[in-house]
């Protein structure tokens, strides 16, 4: 009975997926004034690290444990090299 119903699915017509490749459009600026005009930051937030540094941060605003056995508020993925980033209170 598994045998048949394998045969069936297999012998089922698989749908193709068509991709459209949009025409290139010439443009007499830079390729890379162009990607500086399309907004890079969408969905997150700027925040103040506790060192004083702006950061710009997708996910929520966390309170997690620091190593003393305190509390700090913490900004999580964060662009750059930081998953969690201290913040100044």
């Amino acid at each position: 009975m598994k045998g048949l119903a394998i045969l069936l699915l297999a012998s089922l017509p698989v749908p193709q997926v068509q991709v459209n490749h949009g025409a290139h459009v010439q443009s007499s600026e830079p390729r890379f004034a162009q990607q500086a005009a399309a907004p890079q930051h969408k969905g997150g937030k700027w925040y103040l690290a506790r060192t004083g540094h702006a950061v710009y941060c997708f996910g929520p605003v966390m309170t997690v444990a620091d190593a003393r056995g305190g509390l700090e508020r913490v900004a999580t993925f964060c662009r750059g090299e930081s998953l969690l980033v201290p913040l100044k209170d």
